[in-house]
């Protein structure tokens, strides 16, 4: 059988008090995993704890998670047949991703394509050294506003400093890696929850504050307003581990039911549907 997405599994065994064993493993698979086909500790008293990741890597396997989303969830059965078949969508990861990420925040597709291209031509190799140690007046020169330049320079000097690895934190659940990558300077939830699902290809990252995510599950579910994060967090539990894969499905709905190509659409302030509409044709928002 071909292999190509991973998946990253940590069990928990919990006995009556004090013990605890963490058992972790890394596998690379093309179908989903059934957990009944792995061995299962028998302790009399015990409690066992699953989290799993999973990583697609193919659009196949993005099709497999979005099986394994229907069966999770049938309401979603009609919106998957009026998206039709949807792509997988990857960045680079690292530093490289993240930073083109913040580079792209609030601004046009155009314009954010055009300052990031800029800034990995003036530093060869992009690294956590020369970004840390960029001259803010050449990294103003390059277009990028003083609180992005001291997010991005933050950013390196955390890597730098072995604070934060922006590959290995893919590995850990979704909700943990999205609180590490807060903790960084510059760094929202909303960027956080892109960088997981496209540079990383964390399939259960989801990005609750995009707003096209939002409009797209208002219209998807009939609902008299748009959801805010908050609410659409609680929405998307039942769609665990693959509350990514229904952030893909979201974005293609939208873009079937209006007809125009759409891009993950940061938060700013109190969005309104023009925000919405301005982000989805011409000038897309990016981040």
């Amino acid at each position: 059988m071909a292999r190509s997405g991973k998946r990253v599994a940590a069990l928990s065994l919990s006995c009556h008090r004090p013990r605890t064993r963490t058992i972790q493993y890394c596998e690379v698979l093309a179908s989903p995993i059934d957990i009944t086909d792995y061995w299962m500790p028998r302790i009399r008293g015990a409690r066992l704890q699953l989290s799993m990741t999973y990583f697609p890597n193919t659009d196949t396997d993005l099709q497999a998670g979005l099986a394994q989303l229907l069966v999770a969830d049938p309401r979603l059965q009609p919106i998957a047949e009026k998206a039709g078949t949807f792509g997988l969508r990857r960045r680079e990861p690292g530093l490289p991703g993240l930073c083109s990420i913040v580079c792209g925040q609030q601004l046009s597709t155009a314009s954010a394509a055009a300052i990031r291209g800029r800034l990995f031509a003036a530093f060869d190799p992009f690294d956590h050294d020369t970004v840390r140690r960029a001259r803010v007046d050449k990294l103003k020169r390059l277009g990028l506003s003083a609180a992005k330049i001291k997010s991005i320079r933050e950013i390196g000097k955390a890597v730098a400093e072995r604070r934060i690895d922006l590959t290995a934190v893919g590995n850990m659940d979704a909700d943990q890696a999205h609180a590490a990558l807060i903790a960084l300077h510059g760094i929202g939830p909303w960027t956080a929850d892109i960088y997981l699902l496209f540079c990383l290809g964390h399939a259960d990252a989801f990005p609750s504050g995009d707003l096209a995510v939002q409009e797209s599950a208002r219209i998807a579910f009939a609902l008299r307003k748009r959801p805010d994060a908050k609410a659409l967090l609680r929405m998307a539990e039942a769609w665990r581990p693959w509350r990514g894969v229904a952030a893909h499905l979201l974005w293609a709905y939208y873009h079937a039911v209006k007809k125009r190509e759409v891009v993950p659409v940061q938060p700013n302030g109190q969005p309104t549907k023009a925000a919405i509409k301005s982000a989805t044709k011409g000038k897309k928002k990016n981040g």
